[in-house]
């Protein structure tokens, strides 16, 4: 059973995770914790802060297949010039989507499950999602990329429906 999510405003949210020395089974435990929290969501990707864990670990799964990429230590090493506007959430603020418009091609470099580094191209939803989590590792959650007045509507429409779920 993975680990409750973080919810919004925590501040552990806005922490910059740690990177990790070396992957061990440690790491590879809270991937696959991970994981799992990412296959019941449902979702794409997740980062480790999400679960409370203070660490610089992501995982993304795009596929069909459940072929998930685990990241260690990810950082972007360049983006594409074109961008694309996809809606975007996250369990830590439940019931909230807005769009936001990323770098449709990252390059990422990162240590995989075996410890490798790697740098690799990630395109489209991959590439959306791998800079949604790597936003977490550095404190930042995706309202965070809206303009002031966009982010307080959305987060003003959000509580609305919240107190009007609980009501009901």
């Amino acid at each position: 059973m993975p680990r409750p999510y973080v919810m919004w405003p925590d501040p552990r949210l806005k922490a910059m995770a740690r990177p990790i020395a070396a992957v061990d089974d440690d790491v590879r435990t809270i991937w696959d914790e991970m994981l799992e929290a990412v296959y019941a969501m449902p979702g794409i990707g997740l980062a480790a802060p999400q679960l409370g864990i203070d660490l610089r670990l992501a995982v993304v799964d795009c596929s069909t297949d459940k072929s998930a990429v685990r990241l260690a230590n990810p950082e972007i090493v360049e983006t594409g010039p074109e961008t694309q506007i996809v809606t975007e959430g996250s369990p830590n603020l439940p019931g909230l989507f807005v769009e936001i418009e990323r770098p449709s091609r990252v390059r990422v470099a990162y240590l995989d499950e075996t410890g490798a580094q790697v740098d690799r191209v990630f395109e489209e939803m991959w590439a959306t999602s791998i800079q949604h989590q790597i936003d977490h590792l550095d404190g930042k959650i995706f309202i965070d990329r809206l303009s002031p007045m966009r982010r307080r509507r959305a987060l003003e429409r959000h509580r609305k429906a919240q107190n009007k779920k609980r009501r009901a």
